[in-house]
C-alpha cells in the first residue's frame, strides 16, 4: 500500500474511532481542560527562569528572591492537578470506548451466519476482543493525550522561544523537513508491523485454545512435542515481528534526538558567541529548547502508538462491517401447527461446486417423527440445519404451516424449534441455567423439574454438591458425556417448542439412560413435529416416516418395516449395522 494511499485510508479510519468517543465528550473536555493547564504550567516554568536567574541569582531583587520560589511550587501544584484531570479523564473515556468496542464486536460476532464461523478461527476472533480493541482505544484516548498535551506544549516553548529571540529559533524550523522524513518512513514501518502482530497473536490464541479444549487428545496421542512446537512458532513469529518494530522505533528515537542536539548545539554556540541574550533569557531558552525535547520525542512515539491502533482498528472494524444473519422476513406465526415441507430444495455451500443437496423433497405432518438416515457426507444435517435457516434456502421452498421460512423473521422461526445436537455445548453456568438457556421469562420451577425428569437429570444431579445449582465448568466439562447429553435433551424439552430437532440426541448416553430417555422421549413428542438425524438405525425403528439420502438426494422414503421389505439402500444399511442377513 501506497503512503498516499495508507494516509486517505488512516482518516475514515481515525475517524470512525473517535466516534466512539464522542458519546463522553463531556469527560473527555474535562481531560483537555487538563492538558490545556500541564501546556500552560511548562511554559510558565521555563518563563520563570529568566528572572530567577537575572533578578534573584544576578541582580538580588529581594522581592523576586521572595515571590519565586513559591511560584515555582504554585506551578507545580498546578500541574499535579491538571496531571490529575488530564490522565483521569482520558482513562475514563478509553475504558468506555473498549467496553463499548468490545460490546459491539461480541454483538455482531452473535448475530453472524453459520457460514462465516466455518471460515474463521475462534482463536483469531478472540484476539479481536482482547488484543485489538486495547489498541484501538489507547489511539482514541491515550493518543490523544500526548498529541493535546504535547502539542500545546512544543506550541507554548516554541512560542516562548520566538519571544526570546526568534533569530536563533528559526535554526529549529531548518530541522523539520528532515524529521518529518524520518517520521514518515517510521510510520510505514509500524502499519506494516503492527498488522503482522496482530495475525501471529491471533495464531497464538488459536493454538492455545486448540491445546486447551484438544488436551485429552493432546495427552492420548503424546502430541506434546507437536503442540509445543506450534506454539513456540507462533510465539516466535510474534516476538520477531515485535522487535522488528521496537527496532525502527528505538533507531528512529535515537536519529530525532541527534538531530534536535545538533540543532540545541547550534543554537547555544551562537548565543554564547553573539551575546545578544541575557543569563536569564539565555537559561530560560535553554531550559525551554530541553524541555521541549521530551514532547516532541513523545509525539515521534505517538505515531507508532497510532499505526498500531490503526492496523487493529482495520481489522476489528472488517469484523464490524461482516454482512449480519439476513433477517428479511417480516411475518410471524402466532400457533405453529408444525407441519413442515421440503419441496425440491437443493444447497450448495459458498465456494463449492457440488451440490450438497439437490432437489431433496419429503414432508413432516404435525406430531409426526420424521428420520434422515444414510451414510456420513449425504447431507442429513445440512438438510436440518435449513429449518432453523442456519443456511438459506436459495433453491426450492421450506415451508413451515405453508409458509416459506425465508418469509418469517429469524426470532419467530427459531422461537418454533428447539435443537439436540451430537455434541451437547453447555456453558460455564449451574445446570439449571443451562436448561434453561435463552428463556427471556423468569424461569418456570415447575416446567424445569418436568424436563429434568423426563430427561433423566435429576438421576445424577440429586448427587452433585448443589443439586440443579451445581456448575457444570467450561462446555460442561465436569460431568460425563452421558450426563451433558441428557442436560441438552432437558433444555429441548424445557423451550417446549413444537419443532425438535435430534441429531443423534442420545448417542452419548449408556445403555441405560438411553432405555429411558427414549420411552421419556416417545411421550413428550406427541402432538409435536420432530426430525430426527440418526446414525444408529436402532433408533429410529418407530419412526413415522424414514427419509434415506444419499449424495444430497431422497433415494427412499417409508416406514422401518416398508423399507426393510424393499430390500434397498436402507436394508442395505440396516443388515451393515446389524449384520443381519438378507432377505
Amino acid at each position: 500500500m501506497s503512503p498516499a494511499r495508507d494516509r486517505q485510508d488512516s482518516v475514515p479510519l481515525y475517524r470512525r474511532l473517535l466516534g466512539y468517543a464522542l458519546p463522553y465528550k463531556a469527560m473527555f473536555l474535562v481531560g483537555v481542560v487538563g492538558m490545556v493547564l500541564m501546556a500552560a504550567t511548562a511554559g510558565t516554568f521555563t518563563a520563570l527562569m529568566k528572572p530567577l536567574i537575572d533578578d534573584g541569582f544576578v541582580g538580588r531583587d529581594a522581592a523576586a528572591i521572595r515571590y519565586l520560589p513559591f511560584a515555582i511550587v504554585g506551578v507545580f501544584l498546578m500541574r499535579g492537578f491538571a496531571n490529575v484531570l488530564a490522565e483521569y479523564g482520558m482513562s475514563w473515556v478509553s475504558q468506555r470506548v473498549m467496553f463499548d468496542l468490545r460490546n459491539a464486536i461480541f454483538q455482531r460476532l452473535v448475530a453472524l451466519p453459520t457460514s462465516f464461523y466455518e471460515h474463521n478461527t475462534t482463536g483469531k476472533l478472540i484476539s479481536k476482543i482482547i488484543f485489538n480493541v486495547g489498541q484501538m482505544a489507547g489511539i482514541v484516548t491515550s493518543t490523544v493525550l500526548t498529541l493535546i498535551t504535547d502539542s500545546l506544549t512544543v506550541i507554548v516553548l516554541f512560542g516562548w522561544m520566538l519571544y526570546l529571540n526568534w533569530k536563533l529559533t528559526l535554526l529549529f524550523v531548518v530541522l523539520l523537513p528532515i524529521t518529518t522524513a524520518m517520521l514518515r518512513y517510521m510510520s510505514k514501518r509500524f502499519r506494516k508491523t503492527s498488522h503482522e502482530i496482530q495475525a501471529s497473536m491471533g495464531e497464538i490464541s488459536q493454538v492455545t485454545q486448540e491445546a486447551a479444549e484438544g488436551q485429552r487428545v493432546v495427552k492420548a496421542y503424546r502430541g506434546e512435542a507437536v503442540a509445543l512446537h506450534a506454539f513456540a512458532a507462533a510465539n516466535d513469529r510474534s516476538r520477531r515481528q515485535v522487535m522488528r518494530k521496537v527496532a525502527v522505533s528505538a533507531i528512529g528515537m535515537g536519529l530525532l534526538q541527534l538531530v534536535g542536539a545538533i540543532g540545541l548545539a547550534v543554537v547555544i554556540y551562537l548565543a554564547l558567541a553573539t551575546g545578544q541574550i541575557s543569563a536569564g533569557g539565555f537559561a530560560s531558552y535553554v531550559s525551554a529548547a530541553i524541555w521541549m525535547m521530551g514532547p516532541t520525542r513523545r509525539l515521534a512515539k505517538v505515531n507508532e502508538q497510532i499505526q498500531t491502533g490503526l492496523a487493529a482498528a482495520h481489522s476489528a472494524f472488517e469484523l464490524l462491517d461482516e454482512p449480519i444473519e439476513d433477517d428479511s422476513g417480516t411475518r410471524e406465526l402466532k400457533q405453529v401447527r408444525g407441519d413442515v415441507e421440503y419441496q425440491n430444495v437443493s444447497y450448495r455451500y459458498p465456494g463449492t461446486d457440488q451440490e450438497a443437496l439437490r432437489n431433496v423433497s419429503f414432508s413432516i405432518k404435525a406430531g409426526q417423527l420424521v428420520a434422515l438416515v444414510g451414510a456420513s457426507g449425504s447431507g442429513k444435517t445440512t438438510c436440518a440445519s435449513l429449518l432453523p435457516r442456519f443456511y438459506r434456502v436459495e433453491q426450492g421452498a421450506l415451508l413451515l404451516d405453508d409458509v416459506n421460512v425465508n418469509e418469517l423473521k429469524l426470532a419467530n422461526l427459531r422461537d418454533q424449534i428447539a435443537l439436540v445436537g451430537q455434541e451437547a455445548i453447555l456453558f460455564d453456568d449451574t445446570l439449571r441455567n443451562n436448561i434453561a438457556y435463552g428463556t427471556r421469562a423468569p424461569i418456570d420451577e415447575a416446567r424445569l423439574q418436568d424436563a429434568v425428569r423426563a430427561a433423566y437429570v435429576l438421576e445424577f444431579a440429586e448427587r452433585l454438591p448443589d443439586g440443579l445449582d451445581t456448575r457444570v465448568g467450561e462446555r460442561g466439562s465436569r460431568l460425563s458425556g452421558g450426563q451433558r447429553q441428557r442436560v441438552a435433551i432437558a433444555r429441548a424439552l424445557y423451550k417446549n417448542a413444537p419443532i425438535l430437532i435430534l441429531d443423534e440426541a442420545t448417542s452419548a448416553l449408556d445403555t441405560e439412560s438411553e432405555r429411558f430417555v427414549q420411552s421419556a422421549m416417545q411421550q413428550l413428542m406427541k402432538g409435536r413435529s420432530t426430525l430426527v438425524i440418526a446414525h444408529r438405525l436402532s433408533t429410529v425403528e418407530h419412526a413415522d416416516r424414514i427419509v434415506v439420502l444419499a449424495q444430497g438426494q431422497v433415494v427412499e422414503t417409508g416406514t422401518h418395516a416398508e423399507l426393510l421389505a424393499r430390500d434397498g439402500v436402507y436394508a442395505g444399511l440396516y443388515r451393515s449395522q446389524f449384520n443381519a442377513p438378507a432377505n
